[in-house]
């Protein structure tokens, strides 16, 4: 009688369990990523900051929306590194998979031809991928940005070169023809006027560029004091290792947009990474904190644990691109996306990666931590003063440990 009692509350817990199951409240988020091709190795970052994001609010309980308990659930489709495929899925989640909201792919290029799909809806995206003006000057109202503008990605190592013994005078200016570099470029250009460095070489190259001997030519006949280049993070890797082939250094100092907060990055040059300074927005610190990860360090710890690499400031945005929505979803108290968009206007919260508050345009504005590889590992330097001593002046290629 026992067993058969047994057996028959099982059943019914069983039931009850599905039918709860079957009747939970769910917020899907859609987004177009870039897991093959070339950018694959960023569009991983915010595939698994997307998910890690998503996992921790629903283990924590799910958000509350007008008093019912919702879940996440997030749709990703792989766009294989193809613009065109990329506006195709995005209009393909809005129109036949019916997701809910939208967060961004990784590259201004992306970000700035996908957003449309975003603005046609009436859908409103969040994204850490995009952080050209160009993105951001065309008056849209349902696209936001947690990657701070790229005009000043070398704002603090520009003004850093300032205090450097000895000061760097000549500057080569390296950019890539995507939108994120050209903004880059011409912000870089316009903190060097006001800094007083002088742009000996000033080229702009081909995306997916894998060829640049002819570019380290000119810059070995200018021998400039410093690099500062800008490009994807595959560019970079075959920049640097040319530059090593053909034997063409800075005389003090090199600097990139992207990489060196990767270790992924870092672990394909080995020591041939040593000496490069780069930036970011984030670094994983017990100072930042939200309801959901604890603090930054907490999180870092955790994401590695679970997908066995550390977080970059790209994967820290996706992480704050979700909570912006989850954040947004609870203070509207509705899914209705005009008031869900009203509602990521005022945001102004603090979570892992930032204190999240949108300007006008709807982007964020952060700023960046130099940093520099020393021993294999990324070391802060300076933000507005500095933090710790840099490996300066840059040794030849010959003369590196």
């Amino acid at each position: 009688m026992k067993f058969r009692l047994a057996a028959v509350l099982a059943v019914v817990f069983i039931v009850i369990s599905h039918v709860a199951l079957a009747q939970t409240k769910i917020v899907t988020l859609g987004a177009s990523l870039q897991l093959t091709g070339n950018n694959a190795n960023l569009g991983r970052y915010f595939r698994d900051g997307y998910q890690v994001a998503v996992d921790r609010i629903n283990e924590k309980g799910g958000i509350a929306i007008g008093g019912v308990t919702y879940r996440l659930a997030l749709r990703v489709l792989d766009n294989q590194s193809d613009l065109n495929l990329g506006v195709q899925q995005y209009v393909q989640l809005v129109t036949r998979d019916k997701v809910d909201f939208l967060l961004g792919p990784y590259s201004s290029n992306d970000t700035l031809n996908d957003s449309s799909v975003a603005e046609k809806y009436r859908i409103p995206m969040v994204q850490g991928g995009g952080a050209a003006a160009l993105i951001f000057s065309r008056g849209y109202k349902y696209l936001f940005g947690t990657a701070p503008p790229a005009e000043n990605y070398f704002g603090s190592t520009v003004e850093m070169m300032t205090k450097l013994d000895p000061r760097p005078r000549t500057i080569a200016l390296l950019a890539a023809d995507d939108a994120f570099d050209v903004s880059l470029a011409k912000g870089t250009r316009a903190l060097a006027a006001h800094y007083g460095f002088d742009i000996v070489t000033d080229q702009q190259y081909s995306e997916h560029n894998t060829d640049f001997s002819a570019t380290l030519a000119l810059v070995k006949s200018k021998a400039p004091d410093a690099i500062l280049w800008g490009g994807h993070e595959t560019e970079a890797l075959n920049f640097i290792r040319q530059a090593k082939s053909l034997d063409v250094n800075a005389r003090d100092m090199f600097a990139i947009t992207v990489g060196v907060p990767s270790a992924d990055f870092r672990k394909a040059l080995g020591k041939d990474a040593e000496y490069a300074f780069g930036m970011s927005p984030w670094l994983a610190s017990p100072l930042l904190h939200d309801q959901w990860f604890g603090d930054g360090a907490q999180f870092a710890r955790l994401f590695q644990q679970r997908f066995g690499y550390e977080a970059d400031y790209h994967v820290a945005s996706a992480v704050s691109d979700v909570e912006t929505f989850a954040y947004a979803l609870e203070a509207a108290g509705t899914l209705d996306k005009d008031a869900v968009r009203d509602a990521i206007v005022k945001s102004d919260f603090e979570c892992v990666y930032a204190h999240v508050r949108f300007g006008e345009t709807g982007q964020i504005d952060l700023p960046q931590i130099v940093i520099q590889v020393q021993d294999g590992k990324i070391v802060p330097i300076y933000t507005d003063h500095f933090l710790n001593k840099p490996r300066y002046p840059l040794p030849p290629w010959g003369k590196r440990g």
